[in-house]
């Protein structure tokens, strides 16, 4: 196996601690041992370095949700995750003629090799079944939120089509149409992203299980709803597209409304970046690396607010709109806020006379330019009863068993949300849950 791999061209950088590397080490070291050793502890090393990759294997297949073949599952996942010139040119322009296809051609026989290498002599050496096992594994049914199932499902599709292939031509074809149909590494196979800092380097981590909201569980708000889609096609489209601010009272939908554009929308392309206000000064480096990406990315700033001493926001001045490098056309804005200018003010920053500063109104607009850089605002106010009621009732639509007549389901509706923070989506979504938590069966 290790002769085989060593000829890796394209998709070399795996590293000398990946599964692969380390599970060929391990059987290069079992072809090494002499027939009959004398030290049965040479073996049993070799036994043990096997089962340490298996067990890594077994934590990717429950991580994903692997099944069946996991070996196969593990080999897609490599060509699935590996970014390389190769790879992401075809995430661009699909396959294209070239050079470059010989040297894939050559990784892909070695891939197909790998696909169909039999164990079998290893298990008989060592007097070991792991290997049979996990070429028929029959996984723990789990909730999809267990796993990542949008990596899961890709990926064992992409081993499938693999497995009935004849050659590396096919290979070649099949890989390349997948590089161009889904993508490829963690922008290709995931939805969402949060910032991460180690070391001074700034990485973006996936974010593997997300909320499956669409925009039709949002009760209400259409009008809001449909400005944010309206924006968000164009952007998909790569027509021109406005930054968005979403404000207004709290549970009322502001987050679970982009939450749900990004379900609609993954399959076009959209991704997301969850950033912070403390990690606002990375912002450069997170556009940096997904300037030249084949997706539309929405970075996503949640609850933002500043208050007077704070001057993170200033970063964020620069890159909206401001700075000398300009905003890669990939890349918009959402924040949602309980404030409509958010930035604190206070009543001296509307007067000019000020012990503190001649002109307090430069400073009113110091504060107002923030939001000035959204091209869209778009106002979640608390709903009256009337809408409220409608709220309620379309969310008890969804729940299966309850058997309240609209007037009961009102009343009760009533009584909760005058004891649990009054009138929003989110008090008529608890409210909801707990009606759903009396019902046997749900």
């Amino acid at each position: 196996m290790y002769s085989k791999i060593s000829k890796l061209v394209i998709y070399r950088n795996l590293g000398q601690d990946s599964i692969l590397f380390s599970l060929a080490d391990a059987i290069e070291d079992l072809r090494k041992l002499p027939a009959d050793p004398k030290d049965p502890a040479l073996r049993e090393a070799v036994t043990t370095k096997i089962y340490i990759q298996i067990n890594r294997l077994l934590d990717i297949a429950t991580e994903y949700g692997f099944d069946h073949n996991l070996w196969h599952n593990y080999l897609a996942y490599i060509l699935a995750t590996n970014e390389n010139p190769f790879s992401i040119t075809c995430e661009k322009v699909g396959k294209r003629d070239g050079t470059v296809n010989q040297f894939a051609c050559g990784d892909f026989k070695i891939f197909k090799e790998l696909f169909d290498y039999d164990f079998s002599k290893v298990e008989q050496e060592l007097g070991v079944n792991c290997f049979s096992i996990i070429l028929n594994y029959q996984a723990v049914a789990k909730n999809g939120k267990r796993y990542n199932k949008n990596v899961s499902d890709k990926v064992r599709f992409l081993s499938s089509q693999i497995e009935q292939a004849k050659n590396e031509d096919e290979i070649l074809t099949i890989v390349t149409d997948f590089y161009r149909e889904y993508g490829v590494g963690k922008f290709g196979l995931n939805k969402a992203f949060r910032v991460k800092q180690e070391e001074r380097k700034v990485d973006l981590y996936p974010i593997t299980n997300t909320d499956d909201i669409r925009l039709s569980d949002l009760v209400g708000y259409d009008i809001q709803k449909k400005k944010l889609i309206d924006n968000t096609e164009a952007f998909v489209e790569g027509r021109k597209a406005n930054n968005v601010l979403l404000f207004g009272d709290s549970g009322t939908g502001k987050s679970t409304s982009v939450k749900a554009i990004l379900n609609e929308y993954y399959s076009r392309g959209l991704r997301m970046i969850e950033i912070y206000k403390h990690q606002f000064e990375d912002l450069s480096s997170v556009i940096a690396q997904v300037k030249n990406r084949n997706y539309k990315f929405i970075i996503y700033m949640d609850d933002l607010s500043f208050e007077e001493f704070e001057i993170e926001y200033k970063y964020l001045k620069a890159v909206i709109e401001g700075g000398l490098e300009t905003k890669p056309d990939n890349i918009l804005i959402y924040a949602t806020s309980n404030r409509r200018h958010l930035i604190r003010e206070t009543w001296s920053d509307r007067s000019d006379m000020s012990k503190d500063e001649l002109h307090r109104s430069d400073t009113m607009q110091e504060k107002l330019s923030l939001v000035a850089r959204f091209g869209i605002t778009i106002n979640y106010s608390a709903p009256n009863q009337k809408e409220y009621y409608e709220i309620v009732k379309g969310l008890a639509k969804q729940i299966d068993g309850l058997t309240l007549s609209e007037e009961e389901l009102c009343a009760q509706a009533n009584m909760w949300e005058m004891s649990h923070g009054g009138r929003s989506g989110r008090t008529a979504q608890q409210f909801i849950n707990y009606l759903a938590g009396q019902v046997k069966g749900i």
